[in-house]
């Protein structure tokens, strides 16, 4: 490996753990300040920190990987999260922004669920903690299987020792490094490195493209229009051979954005309701800028691959495959911080925000309610290594696939949190007894789905992604459970404008 990558990379570990340091100085004295950073973040710090929060090693793995094998159809995905994206902006951050606030200054999402029906409080802390362990661990593991492809793949034989392969000991260390930062700095540490890995993306995700295309051995974008037409001629269709459970498949995956812990939090920890506004166009302009780029370097790699008889084993690693042979190793090592700042930003924040759930809504809850404030903290930090532990052995299969695995975790959250979330916020009828069905009957329905493999094939045709019934169903228990039981002594949300 040549030095360039080398001092490129140390480089961006060095400056991540900087900015640890940093924000352990300036935050961490309060359980508010160790996971929401004092709610002082500045919108284009909320906006990029939620962006690549989210984003995590799939935009450069599993999206392009998708659209490489199966072409421009795959794109559906990326269009539904968009949408959902902005409709998340408008409809879930002034209004959580504001109550979790006004409900006794809330610091996860189970507290302020517990705070908004209290007659169900226990229940609801309880059980939303769990599903936000569960399906984070999943969610942190879908991250270290990333990490693992990008050492086995762009430093080949380089990170065995002994029994470890180069796999395991990519997850370790990815692990590792995240750790590093996350553990000191809190929530301030997680969004500012995200800041910066999200900068950091973007630029990755216009300039690879941009290469492929117009580079070496590109031949242009009709050059690569042809090649691509004379290998599949149905590669650059928007609709071939996506019917309508596909369509709705793909692009339901936007309704993943009302429920995800990771993202939502970030609403909480803007400075005021007033720059919501800001943050949405940058976070949205971004996120434009970023699934264009991961979808091109996707189908733009397929047509690359073929001009140049690349044998490229796994579609997940094609921009680990672009990055080695187009550009010089000070550039190659930077695309491999990118790679490495999607998947850091998003096993930071998904750590934060289960460490966040056992510390007060189990430890605190259950075990010492009087916790000191530098107890909490200490527990806190202890929650993140058990969480991030957790992870790496379930992402100990090479075989594992990153959008996989980042599914499922995001159907989980989606369908549990997402509609009893917008229904909190939104609707005054909504009860304790409710939220706790809607709860429950999301998180249930996508096990049971996957676990009967209907997501993969259901009565003989297409699977159905588990977020489509999950959500539908959660959102039916609300409402309908919700109508038939008081709502006496419930706090009564104001709808937002």
């Amino acid at each position: 490996m040549a030095i360039g990558v080398w001092i490129s990379l140390i480089f961006y570990f060095v400056l991540m753990l900087g900015i640890g340091f940093y924000a352990w100085l300036q935050s961490t004295s309060s359980p508010e300040e160790y996971m929401l950073g004092g709610r002082r973040l500045r919108p284009s710090v909320a906006a990029l920190s939620a962006g690549a929060s989210d984003m995590s090693g799939w935009l450069l793995l599993g999206l392009p990987g998708a659209l490489f094998a199966s072409g421009l159809v795959s794109s559906w995905i990326g269009i539904g999260l968009f949408c959902g994206a902005f409709a998340n902006w408008i409809i879930v951050a002034p209004r959580l922004r504001e109550q979790t606030k006004r409900y006794d200054d809330s610091l996860t999402i189970p507290a302020f669920l517990a705070n908004r029906f209290p007659t169900r409080a226990l229940a609801l802390r309880t059980v939303s903690a769990v599903i936000i362990v569960i399906f984070f661990a999943v969610y942190t593991a879908s991250g270290l299987v990333a990490g693992g492809k990008l050492f086995t793949s762009a430093f080949s034989g380089m990170f065995e020792f002994g029994s470890l392969s180069g796999y395991t000991t990519g997850i370790w260390l990815t692990l590792a490094i995240v750790l590093s930062y996350t553990v000191v700095g809190g929530f301030l540490a997680v969004s500012l490195t995200d800041f910066c890995q999200g900068s950091i993306i973007m630029l990755a995700l216009v300039a690879m493209p941009l290469t492929v295309l117009f580079g070496s051995g590109g031949g242009g974008l009709s050059q690569a229009s042809n090649t691509l037409a004379n290998v599949d001629p149905n590669f650059l269709s928007w609709f071939h051979g996506l019917g309508l459970l596909g369509f709705l498949s793909a692009v339901t995956w936007g309704l993943g954005y009302f429920g995800q812990p990771h993202i939502i939090v970030r609403f909480m920890a803007i400075r005021s309701v007033k720059e919501v506004p800001r943050a949405r166009n940058i976070g949205m302009s971004w996120m434009a800028v970023s699934l264009i780029g991961a979808i091109s370097v996707g189908v733009f790699g397929r047509a690359y691959a073929v001009r140049n008889g690349l044998d490229i084993g796994d579609s997940e690693t094609i921009f680990i495959v672009l990055s080695d042979l187009l550009f010089n190793p000070f550039v190659t090592g930077f695309l491999y911080a990118a790679l490495l700042a999607a998947i850091m930003s998003t096993i930071s924040s998904q750590l934060l925000v289960a460490s966040s759930s056992l510390t007060e809504d189990f430890y605190r809850l259950f075990l010492r309610k009087e916790a000191s404030k530098r107890e909490s903290v200490t527990i806190g930090r202890i929650s993140v290594l058990i969480v991030g532990l957790i992870a790496a052995v379930i992402a100990s299969n090479p075989n594992s696939q990153v959008l996989g695995l980042v599914s499922h975790a995001w159907a989980g959250f989606g369908a549990a949190f997402g509609p009893m979330i917008i229904l909190s916020l939104t609707w005054r009828r909504m009860s304790g007894t409710g939220a706790v069905a809607g709860l429950a009957t999301g998180a249930i329905t996508v096990i049971v789905w996957i676990l009967l493999g209907w997501d993969q094939s259901m009565l003989g045709g297409p699977g159905v992604y588990e977020i489509m019934p999950g959500f539908a169903l959660a959102w039916l228990a609300i409402y309908g459970v919700s109508l038939a039981t008081e709502t006496s002594g419930e706090f009564r949300a104001a709808p937002a404008s």
